[in-house]
């Protein structure tokens, strides 16, 4: 079943630097069905496994990629959304219901990142990577405080939807973004000169913004600046996205994966019979990228790689 033709899927060039990123023979590959909003895949390369979020089931699953057996990794997950690994190889997590970051140890504990910022509660973190240096950086729209669907409804104690940064030594929260309407996804160029975020406005906002924007980084790796847009959505809005090594975009979109180039041209897609919500490149070479839409889990192999694991 997953090496046959997935109805629905295709590749489609639209300029020749994305038909090098595909074997001729490669297809689209349905790995698993049954979720109801699937989110935030994390690649852990030392168990050859992918974890990744169910939010309204409130679970997370693993697809263990040598026997390609999936099963659920943790129940009661507090509704995560966002997942990635540190750079120690623990699952860095956002946490809906709790309204919080955690990383799980390497004894299985639980240990508390963020969860609030000038003494009050954090929205619903809702993607997170870390960078090089022990930071962690995620976004905090408001969509699992908006309904009881993905978390318990709630009112806001911060004014707006920010990006913050945790320090890696002192654990310090600091909000480095502070003019998005809804920030979602958020990834670092491979050399780590550029911040993306995506900004998904547009759900509640009439005319809001269904862009990515790039941020530069400064020399100390903890400010930013600039932040003009990179790519405007042409299908539905951007959710996750991953940075390969040759710092093009891959990101989700209403019609399935679009990738971009550094410059911002939209170079091809991998269309999806749903959805999709993020991505993420895992394999033992990083060069198969995982693809959550709505109900299911997806992959196909490339011709590049990951930048990062995450």
């Amino acid at each position: 079943m997953w090496y046959s033709q997935v109805e629905g899927t295709d590749i489609v060039a639209l300029d020749p630097r994305f038909k090098a990123c595909f074997a001729a023979h490669v297809r689209v590959e349905r790995l698993w069905s049954g979720a109801r909003w699937a989110e935030g895949p994390a690649w852990f390369a030392a168990g050859r496994y992918l974890i990744w979020s169910d939010i309204p089931n409130n679970r997370m699953m693993r697809f263990v990629e040598p026997s390609g057996e999936v099963s659920v990794f943790r129940e009661s997950s507090n509704n995560s959304n966002g997942n990635t690994v540190d750079n120690q190889g623990r699952l860095v997590t956002c946490e809906h219901l709790t309204r919080r970051v955690t990383r799980t140890e390497i004894d299985g504990s639980i240990s508390v990142i963020a969860e609030k910022w000038n003494g009050r509660r954090l929205n619903s973190p809702n993607d997170v990577v870390v960078k090089s240096d022990d930071s962690i950086w995620f976004t905090d729209p408001a969509y699992g405080i908006d309904t009881d669907y993905e978390g318990d409804r709630a009112e806001r104690e911060i004014e707006g939807c920010y990006v913050y940064r945790v320090d890696g030594r002192s654990g310090a929260v600091a909000a480095v973004i502070t003019d998005m309407v809804r920030p979602n996804g958020i990834a670092f160029s491979p050399d780590e000169k550029y911040l993306y975020v995506a900004d998904t406005g547009a759900t509640h906002k009439e005319n809001g913004p269904r862009h990515i924007r790039r941020f530069k980084v400064d020399a100390n790796g903890a400010m930013l600046s600039s932040g003009e847009i990179f790519a405007e959505s042409t299908a539905g809005l951007f959710d996750g996205f991953r940075v390969d090594r040759n710092g093009r975009i891959w990101t989700s979109t209403a019609e399935g994966v679009h990738c971009y180039d550094f410059d911002g041209s939209l170079i091809g897609k991998i269309l999806i019979p749903e959805m999709v919500a993020n991505v993420t490149f895992g394999g033992a070479k990083l060069n198969r990228l995982f693809i959550c839409g709505t109900t299911s889990l997806y992959s196909i192999y490339v011709t590049t790689n990951g930048s990062k694991l995450g």
